[in-house]
């Protein structure tokens, strides 16, 4: 056991799945062998391991990593806090940095444009030490427990730049009237007075102190943390042309030429103006989740003991009877007790056509009951509702970062250095070369005052909040930046067939029975799959109810991923599957090739029943392409995307399906076991391929995580956000051209503004350090820099992806 150390960190890590001795030690061995960790004892009984590290070399993410890499998993919490007082990149990177020294945190992603910070740590991290920590960095935080709250400190931070601007504006316009007046040699008793150097100080004191007190704060927050951020720059440019301007008023001997009052309060001024409009504008980014939220109804009449009563919305639990009337939105997902009605779930589907609703249908809070009275039985409430999960999925995503920022990040972390560097040199340069340290001066500011690191900051995460927001409200969620920028990048898409190309609805057509009869062959191979979820098994069952059949008993059931069942069915053994898995089990397969080759070449699904090791009958299953599949595959092609098809099924099958939707002969691949589609994938992405692979999440699982982005393509209510990168919520395969076309115009975004951003800063700090800018000019540049990287984002509100990608389809 290695020596413990001083700065030593004790860790308690929950494990989970962990079910003897063996996986303890496995987990020991396997933290053992990270770099950093001096120590580590595991539970199995408790389910914790006890880790001691070395905070420099090791941290709670590996170790999370390492466990998950020996098959196991770290749960971790999620934290959100508020965070005040950020103005630029630098800030962002001083939050993350002190948060993530807070021992037990395995992530910390901070936005600047929501001003939130989004925390994964180990159970038990007090939320209270992340916002100390926050605080000791020098800016301010809070826990937030909903979205509401974001909008209440986007409304607060509002109100706080616009009185700042206000009290600016009030002193700083006679200032600008004076420094007019003298520029186009105005006269009269009223430019006497607003020239006069103690009427100056007097309205720039204010303004100096009032406006300017901010800045000052978060300087020294910055500059006690040993770090530098714009209100250092700010502060710095400001305070040297009030106190140049001061000393020239009150000591004209020492060589002071020109008083700079109107310099320093018109800069914070033109500031908080230009703080005060990027608020507004952030604000605008986040209006898709506002909108989400505005789905769910405030209150909700709830059935008790016979009486209907009106409750908050958020007072309704699971198991609660739920009243709802003609035009109301549901409150709560659900199962209908009573009542028939049309539910418009076009929140969902994108749909406007009602869908019919009885006993027995689910129904999804958020959406509309247009007619009738329902009575619904709560299965879901909250965030764990459709509506939450995807405002959930929403918030992270809008929370973590693209590869792309990692270039901005890393010019933040020297930026501000730099340009006071510049800045200084700026000044020496005209004192000691030209003899002019009065032009150093102003060029000095002017140099201070027009670097602009809040246009770094904000480039990324504004656009990455309205591409995420605008694909929640067309139905296509995105996990995260990173899989938004893969999605962007993307020029192969594989597709499955069942359920993805095909409507995930097949249907019994044909039943060819080689011993005994249809029936029997039917009833044999029913009672195998009754306990099966697969969409063929489930139309097997279907098909053996129409007829009438009963069904025996059935123990021993073990699903094959990829290959079929197998039964114990009246004492036999029954195996209904593939072709292929049947021949792998041993059976011989030649009195039914003919009718094999028959239904495939038919472009049917062909399944194999087995009695006792001998082949008794073959079943046919038809599934209809969807019918926005050909369309769906022209628009990936359009775009650029070799499409493959990868299928469970005979390869006859499965080109006879191909042929239909017009996918290249060549590119299928069938038949392909799960683990064979994510061989395909791996192979095509090792050929230096940006793979898409879009699947069902249940046999296709092996494969989407092999993916460069995984797609999952759900039904309106059956939404599983976290089976994939992207999910589409709308059961439309032209979904993923609409995803790619949205990842792509997001990133277009990005570029874009980090573009803007270094070029306004490369040709802006030279032309400064020249004295070609006016400081006023330059603190106006700098103020509009931030707000115009903001609207450029809001662009994309108005972008449509789905319209975009049917007019490729077409």
């Amino acid at each position: 056991m290695a020596e413990r150390r001083a700065d030593s960190v004790e860790l308690r890590v929950p494990v989970a799945g962990m079910t003897c001795a063996a996986c303890a030690q496995r987990v020991e061995r396997a933290l053992r062998e990270l770099d950093g960790v001096e120590a580590a004892r595991v539970n199995a009984a408790t389910e914790v391991a006890h880790v001691r590290l070395d905070p420099a070399r090791a941290s709670v993410a590996a170790v999370a990593e390492r466990v998950r890499r020996a098959g196991y998993e770290v749960p971790l919490a999620t934290v959100r806090l508020a965070v005040e007082g950020m103005t630029c990149a630098a800030c962002v990177r001083r939050v993350e940095g002190a948060l993530r020294a807070v021992p037990g945190v395995a992530e910390a992603t901070v936005n600047l444009a929501t001003a939130t910070a989004m925390v994964r740590a180990l159970p038990g991290v007090d939320a209270e030490a992340l916002v100390a920590a926050v605080r000791r960095a020098g800016y301010g935080a809070r826990p937030l427990g909903a979205t509401d709250d974001v909008e209440a400190v986007r409304r607060r931070e509002i109100a706080q730049w616009r009185r700042r601007f206000l009290l600016g504006a009030v002193f700083s316009i006679p200032l600008l009237l004076a420094m007019l007046g003298h520029a186009f040699g105005w006269h009269g008793p009223l430019w006497a007075v607003l020239s006069n150097g103690w009427v100056q100080l007097a309205l720039a004191t204010p303004v100096q102190l009032g406006v300017g007190w901010v800045f000052y704060r978060d300087a020294w927050a910055a500059l006690r943390g040993r770090t530098a951020n714009m209100s250092v720059l700010v502060a710095l440019g400001t305070t040297a042309a009030f106190v140049y301007s001061l000393v020239a008023l009150l000591a004209p001997g020492l060589g002071a030429r020109g008083l700079y009052f109107e310099v320093a309060a018109l800069l914070l001024t033109l500031i908080a103006l230009g703080k005060t409009l990027e608020a507004v504008a952030k604000g605008r980014t986040s209006t898709a989740i506002r909108a989400l939220l505005e789905l769910r109804p405030p209150r909700a009449r709830v059935r008790r003991d016979g009486r209907d009563e009106e409750v908050p919305a958020s007072a309704v639990v699971v198991g609660d009877v739920v009243v709802v009337r003609p035009g109301e939105r549901i409150p709560v997902d659900g199962e209908v007790l009573e009542g028939h009605s049309a539910v418009d779930e076009s929140l969902l589907t994108g749909e406007s056509v009602p869908v019919e609703k009885g006993p027995g249908d689910r129904v999804v809070g958020g959406t509309v009951n247009a007619h009738g009275v329902l009575v619904v039985r709560a299965t879901a409430v909250g965030a764990d509702t459709v509506l939450g999960q995807i405002v959930r999925a929403v918030e992270e995503a809008q929370a973590s970062k693209p590869p792309i920022q990692a270039l901005a990040d890393r010019v933040s972390a020297v930026f501000v250095p730099a340009v006071l560097g510049v800045a200084a040199l700026t000044f020496l340069g005209w004192w000691l070369l030209i003899g002019d340290p009065t032009r150093g001066l102003v060029a000095a500011v002017a140099v201070l005052v027009i670097a602009c690191p809040c246009a770094l900051g904000l480039a990324t995460p504004t656009a990455v909040m309205v591409g995420t927001g605008r694909g929640a409200q067309a139905g296509l969620l995105v996990r995260g930046g990173e899989a938004l920028e893969a999605a962007a990048r993307l020029d192969t898409m594989v597709l499955d067939k069942t359920g993805t190309l095909t409507e995930g609805r097949p249907r019994l057509v044909e039943v060819a029975a080689l011993e005994g009869d249809e029936a029997a062959v039917l009833r044999w191979a029913a009672a195998a799959e009754r306990n099966s979820e697969h969409p063929l098994a489930t139309a097997v069952v279907a098909a053996a109810a129409a007829r009438g059949l009963e069904l025996p008993e059935t123990d021993a059931f073990e699903a094959v991923p990829g290959g079929g069942v197998r039964a114990r069915v009246q004492g036999r053994e029954v195996r209904v599957g593939a072709p292929r898995w049947l021949e792998a089990e041993g059976i011989a397969l030649n009195a039914a090739a003919p009718t094999l080759e028959a239904f495939e070449a038919a472009g049917r699904t062909a399944v194999g029943v087995a009695v006792a090791d001998r082949i008794v009958g073959v079943l046919a299953l038809a599934d209809a392409p969807r019918p926005e599949a050909a369309a769906a595959v022209r628009a990936l092609e359009r775009l650029g995307l070799a499409v493959w098809l990868a299928s469970g099924d005979h390869e006859r099958t499965a080109r006879a399906l191909a042929a239909q939707v017009g996918i290249d002969p060549a590119r299928v691949r069938a038949p392909l076991r799960p683990a064979e589609k994510a061989d395909l994938v791996r192979t095509l992405r090792g050929e230096g391929r940006r793979v898409g692979m879009v699947g069902d999440g249940i046999n296709d699982g092996p494969a989407l995580a092999a993916a460069d982005v995984g797609f999952a393509l759900r039904s309106g209510t059956d939404v599983a956000i976290e089976a994939a990168d992207v999910t589409l919520v709308r059961p439309d395969l032209r979904g993923l051209a609409a995803a790619v076309l949205l990842a792509r115009a997001t990133l277009r975004l990005i570029r874009q503004n980090l573009f803007w951003a270094f070029v306004y800063n490369t040709l802006g700090i030279p032309l400064a350090a020249f004295g070609r800018l006016n400081p006023v000019v330059a603190g106006l540049a700098m103020a509009l820099s931030s707000v115009s990287v903001t609207l450029n984002s809001l662009r994309l509100r108005r972008f449509d992806p789905w319209a975009a990608a049917r007019r490729l389809g077409d």
